[in-house]
């Protein structure tokens, strides 16, 4: 199908000011398709997956239509999710950005009733909201529909799945009849296909279904992990294959912030996205991704909608997904713009049976791969080093640094083989002195409680590190169980932390060169109090 741009839509120019600060040119296939159908005021039923462009494709007409003049509500969007109707929200306030005097408002459970019932006495054009607190505003009258001209169902196979069936009917039936009723699904069970037939009149049906269900040049692979295994496997896979950006995959909002805290706290540049922040915040995490300062971002599926980076080379789901499709749209993030792109998923036990029916839904393979132990993660390092060497033999004038070390050989009785073996031992980082120093520590008296050894470690709470942070990493890098760890005493520069006796030498050790919060640190024996 050809691509039709925005401006051969005959929109409002206000709108159009709107989608290109968006950054968008082309409208997407059901974008094309469904705008100026519901342009020209008639219902339609649209078929199309997550992340296909329909929040643009019902939002953009929809704007058309309102009359800024009149502050009484003219649309009413249904959405199955609190996180989906802020999205939604957003998404159709950047769209009217330039038009004055147009209120979008989203209202959902889980905020207080009075402070949207404040905001709705103000008026707002355009009411975004989960079924059960659209219905419950009805009943109270703090919205009323004398004006709605335009209904959407946003996710409605979602909605029902959910139980909202009786909610929708009920919000329907408030709304007046010369009304214009817009349904998107991404399945078309017999229940949809039930509304369509009692609610809506002579609907288009406008269907958009992805031909291919994953991107050939993407591997995908699958370990099997326990949870508390996770992170370990994570950041040795992270460490192994070194993508520029990767997106983890959690289902859980909780998971998310969990997750980034845990690599962070080990020293990778790691933010987390989800629902639950403000939308600033999450411009601002996106920024970070898209210009490389953050190379790893952890998401939830429905935060991850509209992620579009051209140079994600992996995909990690660190949770299973919930849906067959989620796991199409999530490694369909890798392998943009004709790269190969790398997905790998953790399952536990019967999760397999799961990935079984993904494999089956994509027509894909998925590998089971063997997780890469310390040696591999030392082996590919040094392979790397080697690259990069080969190119700075390839492209640089060498001259000086082999008179420097000619001399060097000439003056002691090393061979040339011995200095660059030595330097690749550096540039992997295990000088000998360093693993030879690492067992003459001084474990006197370290002030700490019996059977304990305090630990002196150089970041404090002026880097905005929390007890966490620390915690998380002496975890993560010693294999410690975290709930051994003693008391965590943080001062603004530096931080003192117990640890079992026994586990004294083995902490420092893991210790040497590890990042917390992005930033090198060292750890010695606290001196006593």
């Amino acid at each position: 199908m050809e691509t039709v741009r925005f401006d051969e839509l005959e929109l409002n120019p206000q709108i159009l000011r709107g989608i290109k600060d968006m950054g968008f040119e082309e409208a997407s296939p059901i974008q094309a398709q469904a705008i100026p159908v519901v342009l020209r005021g008639r219902d339609i039923i649209g078929q199309a997956q997550t992340g296909s462009g329909k929040t643009a494709a019902f939002g953009i007409p929809v704007l058309e239509k309102v009359d800024p003049d009149n502050k009484k509500t003219q649309v009413i969007i249904l959405s199955p999710t609190r996180e989906l109707a802020i999205q939604v929200a957003d998404e159709i306030r950047k769209l009217s950005k330039y038009m004055h005097g147009i209120k979008i408002l989203p209202v959902y459970g889980g905020q207080e009733i009075s402070k949207q019932i404040r905001s709705l006495k103000g008026g707002a054009q355009v009411i975004i909201g989960t079924p059960g607190r659209v219905m419950d505003h009805l009943r109270r009258k703090t919205i009323r529909c004398d004006f709605v001209n335009t209904i959407v169902l946003d996710e409605a196979d979602e909605m029902l799945n959910m139980g909202f069936r009786e909610d929708i009917e009920t919000i329907l039936e408030y709304i007046p009849e010369e009304r214009q009723t817009v349904l998107f699904s991404a399945t078309m069970p017999k229940a949809i296909m039930d509304i369509t037939k009692k609610y809506q009149k002579d609907a288009v049906t406008i269907k958009v279904v992805k031909k291919e269900l994953t991107v050939p040049s993407i591997d995908q692979y699958y370990y099997d992990v326990k949870r508390k295994d996770k992170v370990d496997v994570l950041t040795r896979l992270l460490d192994y294959y070194d993508p520029k950006l990767s997106i983890v995959f959690c289902n859980t909002k909780r998971m998310v912030d969990e997750l980034a805290s845990e690599l962070q706290g080990r020293g990778y540049f790691a933010e987390g996205l989800h629902g639950d922040m403000k939308q600033s915040q999450r411009d601002r995490v996106m920024n970070s991704f898209r210009n490389g300062k953050t190379e790893i971002l952890i998401a939830t599926d429905v935060a991850a909608r509209g992620i579009d980076v051209d140079d994600v080379e992996a995909v990690f789901n660190f949770d299973i997904p919930q849906d067959d499709e989620y796991y199409v749209h999530r490694i369909g993030r890798t392998g943009r713009a004709g790269r190969t792109g790398r997905a790998f998923t953790f399952v536990k036990g019967k999760e397999v049976y799961k990935l079984k029916d993904i494999q089956r839904y994509c027509k894909t393979k998925i590998l089971a791969q063997p997780i890469p132990t310390s040696e591999d993660v030392a082996q590919i390092k040094a392979e790397k080093i080697m690259d990069k060497v080969s190119q700075i033999i390839e492209e640089e004038d060498l001259t000086a640094m082999i008179n420097m070390i000619d001399e060097q050989v000439n003056e002691s009785d090393y061979t040339s083989m011995d200095i660059a073996a030595a330097f690749l031992k550096m540039a992997l980082g295990e000088t000998e002195s360093e693993s030879e120093s690492s067992d003459n520590y001084d474990f006197g008296n370290t002030g700490a409680e019996d059977g304990m050894v305090r630990l002196f470690i150089n970041i404090g709470k002026k880097q905005k590190v929390k007890p966490g942070d620390i915690l998380g990493a002496i975890a993560g890098e010693s294999g410690m169980p975290g709930k051994l760890v003693g008391a965590i005493d943080m001062y603004d520069k530096y931080t003192f932390v117990e640890v079992p006796s026994e586990y004294g030498r083995e902490v420092l050790n893991a210790m040497k060169n590890v990042k917390i919060k992005g930033k090198s640190i060292s750890i010695e024996p606290a001196n006593g109090k």
